[in-house]
């Protein structure tokens, strides 16, 4: 039988040595297949509470233990606190992989440690932020935007939010009720064919294009989005948003920056049976004249700090910097000025971030209208939970199943 902490360690490994995505992490690393759900579990449970599994170390060690060591104790606790296994058999199989991996002259250090370790003895640090910023294990800088942008409270419910399931969109209400039909359980959205599982396991109809993974927020930005001739979606990886939008919009082109993953849009496009999407690998941060005035509509995903979907990928907790959030404002200004040249006279323009912030939200859109008086905001709604800011709807994850985006639509003078 493997280690239990052997392949939670390998797929952890790469995240905090080499900043890994935990998903990609996930779906690079050889694991057993029998125990992948209890690696990924383990995986995102450490991740979650990164921050208290940091204290709990430092409250119990002396120094703070080599890379390696630290990722094999935070395994262990998160095995001790949240699925609560034996201690003895956590110790132990914490030692046995340590002398796996090399680390034998860590053994000593983390059988003491692991016997000793009393959660009793492991408080919160002093502060409001400190204390929630270690408790929900959120950055504090995060935590003091969200306390001033939104109140304890509600800042709260934010970082306690964890994803409602699986969300799956069905090609049609034929695939829908295939799959209904062996989890009875699943939960309808506001979206015509859209559910979320709890669990969903993918099979040969996700190949045949019956069904797709996308997140419900994703899904609710489209559906603010007028069916039209031309659209262009500017911010277009992996795919999803262009896929659903060629649905109902004559013809779609793709930007993408990177070639890598323009060919994941041409993938997903051509499993979903997209045929009416033009991909174009190019930056959408510089301004193009031969796309000015040619487009109906233009959606700008833009790049965020992606805050809103932390509970998915928990990583951007890990990763994420407060020196970060000024460059990425910066970046979405420069693609939605540009972007917005290639909209027609009294076409739409419409913009959305995976963020909560609102300096990423309502403040780039603020910014945006003071340069380009051309622009005026649109009233808008959504059957998906959400608040009023002052330019656009904000998802917020308690309120809008797991989902934490914003969508702002614009449309440019006639004249």
């Amino acid at each position: 039988m493997t280690n239990p902490l052997y392949d939670p360690y390998a797929v952890l490994f790469k995240v905090y040595s080499g900043g890994a995505y935990l998903k990609q992490a996930l779906a690079d690393t050889p694991v057993e297949e029998a125990n992948r759900p209890r690696t990924t579990r383990i995986c995102y449970g450490v991740l979650e509470n990164d921050l208290y599994l940091e204290r709990c170390v430092k409250t119990f060690a002396a120094k703070n233990p080599k890379l390696p060591v630290r990722i094999l104790l935070k395994i262990a606790l998160y095995l001790l606190l949240y699925m609560g296994k034996k201690k003895y058999m956590v110790t132990d199989n914490a030692v046995s992989l340590a002398k796996k991996l090399g680390k034998g002259g860590a053994a000593g250090f983390l059988n003491a440690f692991l016997r000793a370790f009393d959660e009793k003895k492991v408080g919160l640090p002093e502060g409001e932020i400190p204390s929630l910023s270690v408790r929900y294990s959120y950055p504090e800088f995060a935590v003091r935007l969200l306390l001033s942008e939104y109140g304890r409270e509600e800042a709260v419910r934010i970082m306690e939010a964890r994803p409602a399931g699986i969300t799956v969109r069905f090609a049609g209400a034929d695939s829908a009720q295939k799959y209904l039909s062996r989890v009875p359980d699943a939960v309808e959205t506001p979206f015509e064919n859209v559910w979320i599982f709890p669990s969903f396991r993918r099979d040969e109809g996700y190949d045949a294009g019956e069904y797709t993974f996308q997140s419900v927020g994703s899904v609710a930005i489209c559906g603010g989005v007028e069916a039209c001739d031309d659209l262009l979606d500017a911010c277009a990886a992996p795919g999803g948003k262009s896929v659903l939008l060629a649905e109902k919009c004559a013809r779609v082109t793709a930007f993408e920056l990177h070639p890598h993953r323009a060919k994941l849009i041409e993938a997903y496009a051509r499993r979903m049976h997209a045929e009416n999407i033009r991909i174009v690998c190019r930056d959408s941060s510089l301004p193009d004249e031969a796309y000015r005035d040619r487009f109906d509509a233009v959606l700008v995903d833009a790049p965020c700090s992606g805050f809103g979907v932390a509970a998915e990928n928990p990583d951007i907790r890990l990763f994420r910097k407060e020196a970060d959030l000024a460059p990425i404002c910066e970046a979405q200004k420069k693609i939605l000025s540009a972007c917005a040249r290639y909209v027609k006279k009294g076409g739409f323009l419409y913009y959305s971030t995976c963020s909560v912030f609102g300096c990423e939200n309502d403040g780039t859109v603020s910014s945006f209208l003071e340069e380009n008086g051309e622009f005026s905001v649109m009233e808008t709604d959504s059957p998906l939970g959400h608040v009023r800011k002052k330019f656009g709807l904000q998802f917020l994850p308690h309120l809008s199943r797991g989902a934490g985006f914003y969508f702002c639509k614009m449309r440019r003078k006639s004249t």
